[in-house]
């Protein structure tokens, strides 16, 4: 029973995956030279694929850049109050909503910034917030 396990084990982990992962290999260096890709670490490289999961949120704050508002406006000093009041996936869900991904790029929070713009509605009160995932712009109605 030990051996039929063993090779049974073997063939799921390795014999039957071997080809496509090959070929997963074979495209990818395609695309990233492995040259380019041996200078980082497995953490490195998996951060530069997949981003930054772990934030720091008020210098995501500090970085912001903002349209049609100052800092000191009451609706941008209500929004930072309720943000930083958030659960830490709640956070991660608003940066979602903003760039279409709970993560931060490899560059670096430091380097992230994004803006809050006012859509200057007639009526502010019937305007759902909106952003622009594109451009990081997160349209705040007043």
């Amino acid at each position: 029973r030990k051996e039929f396990v063993d090779l049974y084990v073997n063939y799921m982990l390795n014999d039957a995956i071997r080809k496509p992962f090959e070929d997963f290999v074979q495209g990818f260096i395609r695309g990233c030279p492995a040259t380019t890709w041996k200078m980082f670490l497995p953490v490195e490289l998996q951060t530069v694929l997949q981003g930054h999961t772990k934030f720091d949120w008020h210098l995501l704050e500090k970085n912001v850049k903002y349209s049609q508002y100052k800092m000191l406006d009451q609706t941008i000093r209500n929004f930072w109050t309720v943000f930083h009041k958030l659960p830490e996936e709640k956070k991660k869900m608003f940066l979602a909503f903003l760039t279409g991904s709970d993560r931060i790029s490899g560059y670096g929070e430091e380097y992230f910034t994004f803006q809050i713009a006012d859509p200057e509605a007639a009526n502010p009160d019937e305007v759902c917030l909106t952003a622009n995932t594109c451009s990081h712009i997160l349209f705040l109605p007043r």
